[in-house]
């Protein structure tokens, strides 16, 4: 179908991490994204700065504040992820925006929000992550909480809230005339996404430990074991009839099936598929389960993900490099 967001405008003043995505977003969905940065740009990477007009403006003259606002009274949405204060400072603050454009909406990315007594110190993915809580429920027993790819916060938490939050205003401007203000806070993003967590936390359907749960790694039947190359292999048969199909694959007896939900045999259980997939390698296991409708797969690489016939649909070619499509399709509906 014809790009969704081809009729909207973004400005885009360059950050980091989240506000980047977001942006890469809404113009993988059709949307001119003009890019102002400091220096002179070079041209677009073909990740998170692709798609984008890029513009070199010095914020501190008053031309290149003027040119900000020129561009800022044409547009449908700004995109900003400084910390608290840094575009007031420079005369582009929401005040200012809303003069220059009434109907604009305005994206603010931080980590902590736009107040409170961490607002104005510096923070990256992990500190985001442990301050939600989160990263407490993540990794080993016995060990520290493990640092995750830094996805949580950063881009599902952060950049995608903020497209999302865009978006919904977007809507709203269009239809009422009045702008507004999205407070994208990283933090607060993580905690939405955990709502599932969080609510099974409330109702005590979730122990506050690391794998002491069935979706953390504490039950056989969700977890990760090793082969006998030194590869992996996931396992996520919850239901009792994939855990019944993995059970039949590892050639385990059946009365396992039973004892599925019994967690003082969790350790156990766990042994026993521990030792079975270490007796194959990754490439046996993979064979095994061809077919099997059991919720067990084998933990690829990015490279062999890219290229894997279910998944490297979702891949595309730029250059030598294979880099995920614009996500998610949209197929209009025919006739």
């Amino acid at each position: 179908m014809p790009a969704p967001l081809q009729d909207v405008t973004i400005v885009e003043f360059r950050g980091l991490g989240p506000a980047p995505f977001a942006a890469m977003c809404l113009s993988d969905m059709g949307a001119r994204v003009i890019q102002i940065a400091r220096e002179q740009p070079g041209p677009p990477s073909p990740w998170l700065d692709r798609g984008r007009e890029r513009l070199a403006l010095d914020l501190k003259s008053d031309a290149g504040r003027a040119r900000a606002l020129e561009l800022i009274g044409t547009a449908d949405l700004l995109i900003e992820g400084f910390r608290p204060g840094r575009m007031e400072a420079l005369g582009l603050g929401p005040e200012a925006a809303f003069a220059a454009n009434p109907r604009l909406v305005y994206g603010r990315m931080t980590g902590w929000g736009q107040e409170g007594p961490m607002a104005g110190l510096a923070g990256h993915d992990l500190n985001f992550l442990a301050m939600s809580g989160m990263l407490s429920l993540m990794g080993y027993r016995d060990r520290p909480p493990a640092p995750p790819l830094n996805l949580v916060s950063d881009f599902g938490g952060g950049g995608m809230y903020l497209a999302f939050g865009l978006l919904c205003a977007l809507h709203g401007a269009r239809a009422t005339g009045r702008g507004a203000v999205i407070d994208a806070a990283m933090v607060h993003g993580t905690n939405h996404l955990a709502t599932f967590v969080h609510g099974r936390l409330a109702a005590g359907g979730w122990a506050p430990e690391r794998e002491a749960n069935a979706l953390d790694g504490g039950a056989p039947f969700y977890r990760v074991y090793d082969c006998a190359d030194g590869g992996w292999m996931s396992v996520a048969a919850v239901e009792p009839q994939f855990w019944r199909a993995a059970l039949a694959a590892l050639e385990l007896s059946p009365e396992l099936l039973a004892q599925q939900w019994q967690r003082e045999s969790w350790p156990e259980q766990i042994g026993l598929l521990a030792e079975r997939f270490r007796s194959r390698s990754r490439a046996a296991w993979i064979d095994a389960f061809e077919g099997v409708d059991a919720c067990v797969c084998p933990v690829l690489t990015p490279a062999e993900a890219a290229a894997h016939p279910q998944v490297g649909c979702y891949f595309e070619q730029v250059g030598e490099v294979s880099r995920p499509r614009p996500a998610p399709i949209i197929v209009a509906r025919e006739g």
